[in-house]
C-alpha cells in the first residue's frame, strides 16, 4: 500500500491472501477502465440478485444506465447499500499439487449507494463518455440522443470511496514436499483479443479508423 491508498473498511479489508490486496485508486481505476461489464448484487422483495450491466468511469465514480422502467435501477435508488464487482480472468495456474492450482486475475469490489444523475447536462456528458469508451471518435459521427430518449433513460453513479482490489500474477507456489513430483507446471494465459470489425449487411459507409484499429488494440 502506498501513500495514495485508501484505508480499507471492515468489509473491504482483504483477509484471505492479504498480500494480493491493493487499495490504491490507480489500481482500481485500471481495472474499471479495462471493463465493459460489471455485476451488481442487490436485494428486493423477490430475493437476492446479481445482474451484469454496462459500466464506465468518470473521475471518482462508476456509472451505469438503463431504462426508467428497470427493476434493478429502481431498487438501487431505494437500497442503502449495494456491492459492485468487476473481474478480469488472466490465466490458469497449474501447480504440482491439485490443491495448489489457482488463477491469475484482477478484481475489484465497490461498496456504497447509487445516486441518480439528475442534472440533464451531467446526464448527457455521462452518456457521451460511455460512447467514447465504446468507440473513441464515434460520438461525432452518430445521431445524438433525442430529448425523448434521454427522458426515458436513467443514469446512476456510485462513488469509488469504499473499494478493494485483489489481483494475482505469476506462476504456481508449490510446496517444498511436492517439488520432486514430475509434472508440467506453469500458466495457461487468457489473451483478451479482438476480432476484425464486421460490417452490417446494410452498411453504406467506409470503415472508420477506430473500427479498423479495433483488432490491433489490446482488450
Amino acid at each position: 500500500m502506498n501513500a495514495a491508498a485508501l484505508p480499507p473498511s471492515p468489509r473491504t479489508r482483504v483477509r484471505r491472501v492479504a498480500e494480493l490486496a491493493n487499495y490504491t485508486p490507480a489500481a482500481l481505476h485500471a481495472i474499471i477502465d479495462a471493463a465493459y461489464l460489471c455485476h451488481i448484487a442487490f436485494q428486493d422483495e423477490q430475493g437476492r440478485h446479481c445482474i451484469p450491466t454496462a459500466c464506465w468511469r468518470i473521475g471518482g465514480h462508476l456509472y451505469i444506465h438503463g431504462s426508467n422502467g428497470s427493476r434493478m435501477l429502481k431498487q438501487l435508488l431505494r437500497d442503502t447499500d449495494v456491492c459492485v464487482a468487476v473481474t478480469h480472468l488472466d490465466g490458469l495456474v497449474l501447480a504440482r499439487s491439485a490443491f495448489n492450482h489457482t488463477m491469475n486475475y484482477r478484481s475489484a469490489m465497490i461498496y456504497g449507494q447509487f445516486e441518480k444523475v439528475s442534472d440533464i447536462g451531467q446526464q448527457h456528458a455521462a452518456m457521451d463518455a460511455l460512447m467514447e469508451k465504446l468507440a473513441p471518435g464515434r460520438l461525432a459521427q452518430v445521431r445524438g440522443g433525442s430529448a425523448k430518449e434521454y427522458a426515458a433513460t436513467t443514469v446512476l453513479r456510485i462513488a469509488l470511496d469504499e473499494c478493494a482490489v485483489k489481483q494475482r500474477t505469476g506462476g504456481p507456489l508449490d510446496d517444498a514436499g511436492d517439488m520432486a513430483h514430475v509434472v508440467w507446471t506453469g500458466e495457461l494465459p487468457f489473451t483478451h483479443g479482438r476480432g476484425a470489425a464486421i460490417a452490417d449487411a446494410r452498411n453504406t459507409s467506409a470503415l472508420p479508423a477506430y473500427a479498423a484499429a479495433w483488432a490491433t488494440e489490446s482488450a
